[in-house]
């Protein structure tokens, strides 16, 4: 059933959807943004990204560029139900931007291009997606392009995805002969014309009927395999009904063990009204999640989306505009008024809330108060981070913050003249603010700044952002990489005796430690966590007091942080406290933590070490007789062919390629294919450099 956009918003916590939209570079989720909120009436014309019109992509970089690069948060309303949407960007170098925004949301929409199906950004997003835990529904886009086929693209959201696409829906017509699509649930074709009479509903075309019947009873069978109402009506030998099968869509897509597939053209108007409606039906309200988890101290506690909880909300976002500083919210639980006082509780910091927004992108609208589920922006705080939790000042609670990448790409920068230094300073601190993947640091033995991100767009976009919004001249070295070192061969049994005598009480720590390579079983298993560092101990006897223990854990930890090569942190190695002795006086915790520093250091000096590079899954997709060049350079890099496959937008080369050698790629790829090539970039670990 189509939306109303104008029917009455009652906003109740089960008439609200925080939704994400997900997606590879140019698979459509900007326009489709756009097409969203034309049709719930929150615009009045359709943006286009290549007219640099888009709401959501309202940076002057945004526009000239023609990408997604920061999240964007637009509010809108569909029968009833208000819309919270975050348009993501596509690109790896700001999967940062995807990651924060995943934390907040409850659901999301992955678009895929139905000529490339899913495409390695793809892959990575809904990876993001899996570890929050966020419920999907696929929209397979741009059917009208020559090429397109939404079997093929769902084939490859199975096989490259691992799960279960339940499509809904059968194209009218196909490439440039696209009109519409056959709603499977209720059996009737939806029509768009492309002049002014919108959408047409109506009976299944004939020449259809029998394909759009055998596609109903393949939904069926797939739905009951995985849900009991529908496997008991499917048995007894009568069609599911439409409510049946829409209820299980819904408790598969909330349970993340199917994906309900759509499909349409978001440019030409095409299958957008069915999307939204779908975004009603299987995705959740705030209510249908899990109640957000926090830790005060050592204790876990949990809030609902209650309205009438203690606060608590997490910052997600900071941006910095002309009108002051906005802090995007996701209220979990609670309600935020104007003039309150709330809680940096990680900072332990008040902050008051002068004004609170509801977002439109570069536009808002000023609310008296926010609810659990609402996602807002507040003006007000003046150090709250991303990742902070502002919570009742009375009821202290601390959420879990989005992971933050880390960086593998850096530059010097400095500027032109030696008296913009300090507004240099000022421009880095506001740029770290808003964007937690970058780091600033000092080089300290050339005193320069460095400036360390995701990837060469990605501090390509914050230079130019220094330059415009604050108007510094400032000059930048050629990006350097971040290297790991890791330990080759181990060694085992080795000694370390920590003896100190100052006049006082003394320290004494005695340790045996074996250090080992990582086995890569176990880091594929994700033991090491992301800093691939195992420790164990094989102490008997109590030679070693468990707290000594943990002592001799967090000093090997320390010594990570410098590797006996250059300096660079050390990572894939399992250390092993296998024998120690203690001093009934002068044994204590600092005394094991400093030999566990040292013991592991002198341990790395005598191991055989080596030196990784981080290295990116590079796919180019090229015409086919540009392929004998693309290869020939992509192998001068050092680049390793995985790949060849012929598709309908021409040959698609994968390679893994360390990152050093990717720095200007863009331009040569385009001398080399006179740019008819594309290319896409995502990390893919790191490896011994050559």
């Amino acid at each position: 059933m189509r939306g109303n956009p104008h029917r009455h918003l009652t906003d109740p916590l089960t008439a609200v959807r925080n939704l994400g939209i997900l997606a590879h570079v140019d698979a459509g989720k900007t326009t489709l943004t756009e097409r969203v909120l034309f049709l719930t009436g929150a615009t009045h014309k359709r943006g286009e990204v290549h007219d640099g019109t888009t709401v959501t992509d309202f940076d002057p970089q945004e526009r000239d560029r023609g990408i997604t690069i920061f999240a964007a948060a637009v509010s809108c309303a569909w029968d009833g139900h208000r819309i919270n949407l975050i348009d993501t960007p596509g690109h790896v170098d700001f999967a940062d931007e995807v990651e924060r925004s995943l934390r907040v949301l409850d659901g999301a929409v992955a678009v895929f291009d139905a000529v490339a199906g899913v495409e390695p950004q793809s892959e990575s997003v809904w990876r993001q997606a899996d570890r929050y835990g966020v419920p999907r529904i696929a929209f397979v886009n741009k059917l009208d392009r020559t090429g397109a086929d939404l079997d093929r693209a769902v084939a490859s959201i199975r096989q490259r995805l691992h799960t279960v696409p339940l499509v809904v829906q059968l194209p009218i017509g196909s490439e440039d002969g696209f009109t519409g699509v056959v709603d499977l649930l209720r059996m009737r074709a939806l029509v768009w014309s492309d002049g002014a009479g919108g959408l047409q509903e109506g009976p299944v075309p004939e020449g259809l009927r029998a394909e759009a019947l055998r596609r109903r009873r393949l939904l069926e069978e797939a739905a009951a395999e995985l849900h009991p109402a529908v496997l008991e009506e499917f048995c007894s030998g009568a069609e599911v009904s439409a409510r049946t099968l829409r209820s299980a869509l819904r408790d598969l897509t909330l349970g993340r063990e199917a994906v309900v597939v759509l499909c349409g053209s978001a440019y030409r108007d095409k299958g957008v009204e069915p999307l939204l409606d779908a975004v009603l039906a299987y995705l959740p309200a705030p209510p249908d999640v899990p109640p957000v988890r926090g830790t005060l101290g050592d204790e876990v506690r949990e809030r609902a989306a209650d309205p009438a909880a203690p606060f608590a909300a997490l910052v997600f976002k900071v941006s910095a505009t002309a009108t002051g500083r906005l802090t995007y919210v996701r209220v979990y639980s609670g309600t935020i008024r104007k003039g309150d006082t709330v809680l940096d509780a990680g900072a332990g910091r008040s902050e008051r809330i002068s004004r609170i927004l509801r977002v439109r992108a570069d536009r808002h609208t000023e609310l008296d108060q926010a609810v659990a589920g609402d996602i807002v922006a507040l003006v007000g705080p003046k150090a709250a981070r991303a990742g902070a939790t502002l919570c009742a000042p009375d009821a202290a609670l601390v959420l879990e913050p989005p992971a933050v990448a880390e960086p593998v790409v850096s530059m010097a920068i400095e500027t032109a003249r030696d008296a913009d230094t300090q507004r240099l300073v000022a421009a880095l601190a506001r740029l770290v603010e808003e964007d937690p993947s970058l780091v600033v640091r000092t080089d300290a033995e050339t005193g320069q700044t460095v400036l360390a991100g995701l990837g060469e767009l990605h501090l390509e976009v914050a230079v130019e952002k220094i330059r415009r919004a604050h108007g510094l001249d400032v000059g930048v070295g050629r990006p350097q990489v971040a290297h790991r070192e890791t330990v080759g061969r181990g060694v085992a049994g080795l000694v370390y005796r920590h003896v100190k005598q100052d006049g006082g009480a003394g320290q004494f720590a005695h340790v045996v430690l074996d250090v080992a390579p990582l086995e890569p079983a176990a880091r594929a298993a994700g033991e090491g966590g992301a800093d691939g560092f195992v420790f164990g101990s094989a102490v008997v006897g109590g030679r070693v007091p468990r707290e000594y223990v943990q002592a001799v854990e967090k000093g090997c930890r320390d010594a990570l942080i410098d590797g006996p090569l250059g300096g660079h942190p050390v990572t894939g190695l399992r250390v092993t406290l296998t024998d120690g002795a203690t001093h009934p006086k002068d044994s204590s915790e600092m005394a094991f933590r400093t030999a566990g520093r040292l013991a592991l250091r002198e341990a790395l000096r005598a191991a055989t070490m080596v030196l990784l590079e981080p290295v990116v899954e590079v796919t180019v997709t090229t015409p086919d007789d540009c392929v004998g060049a693309v290869l020939g350079d992509l192998s001068a890099r050092r680049g390793r062919i995985s790949s060849t496959t012929t598709t309908p937008p021409g040959t698609v080369i994968k390679a893994t390629v360390p990152l050093s050698a990717m720095f200007g790629y863009a331009t040569r790829l385009r001398t080399h294919t006179k740019s008819r090539a594309t290319f896409t970039t995502q990390p893919a670990g790191y490896a011994p450099a050559a």
